[in-house]
């Protein structure tokens, strides 16, 4: 009974069952390992982005010690410069902002109560007291304990990626050789162009990311310059950062941008925020990132959208900086698997015949 349509069928329902329960199973074992996962899986990409500066220092000779030193103590330098200048450049002017964040929403509830539909003054005063009450009760102080505890989190977690990424750094190719021991011919060939191909797309992602993430920043802060909306710097930084996270990252900075332009300048100032933000964003992608990126990351926009909301679902900030990186790795992997031309045979285009030119006659193409 199994050899007719709904046998086959149930067999392969079944077989499709099993792997997803094997997906949930390591997506579960994985999300209670992330302290270690997630620092690993930086530190493989952040080591990829570094394998030409490591190769450049092993051929004039330089301790693998000192080089993946330099390279871990340049990368701390920026990402620490950058958390400073935007949390001391936010904090000297905070009072301002927040005078005018409170000038702004005034004017919102008074454009609110022109409405038809708008709450009444007891329904605003009545939110008011339940944000009030809120941010004076226990459970405020119990959410900035859990934020205190989140931010400890994350420095270990930065700590534990730094230690690993300079051993990468130091001692990947022992490493590596070490893993493809058991491995002969054909499979040793096949590691080797999954290293290669693996190496090539984490440090393209990284380096046309950067890239494309400071085009974005510095035509933001152009932008915010002319028209005046004060924490243009901060704003820009914070774009840079936010920038590596592909379509939401760039969305998010403009948010921010244009909500600070509508507190501090009106209605008309967030909107010529909003049009700056959207023909950086639409120059940055559309013109710039193929240009750096090329095939390096070959994944349709559709793919990326739904990696990072996927990634967002299962490891919040963190997996929708991930998602794509590691997604974009393993497509690539799947395009060297039989050949540095030669991808999977399942992911192979499919020919199809067509008329030969001048010709009555059909030829494969």
């Amino acid at each position: 009974m199994w050899s007719d349509g709904l046998g086959r069928a149930g067999t392969r329902g079944a077989q499709i069952l099993l792997v997803g329960a094997v997906v949930v199973a390591l997506v579960w074992l994985l999300s209670r390992l992330s302290i270690v996962t997630i620092p690993l899986a930086l530190a493989l990409i952040f080591a990829a982005a570094f394998a030409p500066w490591m190769e450049w220092s092993r051929r004039h000779r330089l301790q693998p010690a000192l080089g993946a030193a330099l390279a871990l103590v340049f990368l701390l330098t920026v990402i620490t410069a950058a958390l400073l200048f935007v949390v001391g450049s936010v904090s000297l002017e905070w009072r301002e902002l927040a005078i005018k964040t409170e000038d702004g929403l005034q004017r919102v509830v008074a454009w609110l109560q022109t409405l038809p539909f708008s709450p009444d003054q007891g329904q605003l005063n009545d939110l008011e007291e339940q944000i009030s009450g809120f941010v004076t009760s226990t459970e405020f102080g119990s959410g900035a304990l859990g934020g205190i505890g989140a931010v400890t989190e994350v420095g270990a977690s930065l700590g534990l990626m730094a230690i690993i990424l300079f051993f990468l750094l130091k001692d990947g190719p022992q490493m590596w050789e070490f893993l493809v021991r058991p491995y002969e011919g054909i499979a040793y060939d096949r590691a080797e162009r999954i290293r290669r191909k693996t190496v090539d797309v984490f440090g393209g992602y990284i380096s046309s990311t950067a890239a494309a993430a400071l085009f974005d920043a510095v035509g933001i802060f152009i932008g915010l310059l002319v028209l005046q909306v004060p924490l243009a710097l901060p704003l820009a930084i914070l774009t840079l950062l936010l920038a590596f996270i592909p379509i939401i990252g760039a969305v998010s900075a403009g948010a921010v941008a244009a909500l600070v332009a509508l507190v501090s300048n009106g209605p008309l100032n967030a909107a010529l925020v909003v049009l700056v933000v959207i023909i950086v964003n639409q120059l940055e992608g559309n013109v710039l990132k193929p240009l750096l990126m090329g095939k390096t990351v070959s994944l349709h926009a559709l793919v990326v959208l739904v990696v990072i909301t996927a990634g967002t679902a299962l490891g919040g900030i963190t997996g929708a900086l991930l998602a794509v990186p590691l997604t974009a790795a393993a497509w690539g992997v799947v395009q060297v698997w039989d050949g540095d031309n030669m991808p999977a045979r399942w992911a192979r285009p499919k020919t199809r015949e067509r008329p030969a030119p001048g010709a009555g006659g059909r030829e494969l193409s």
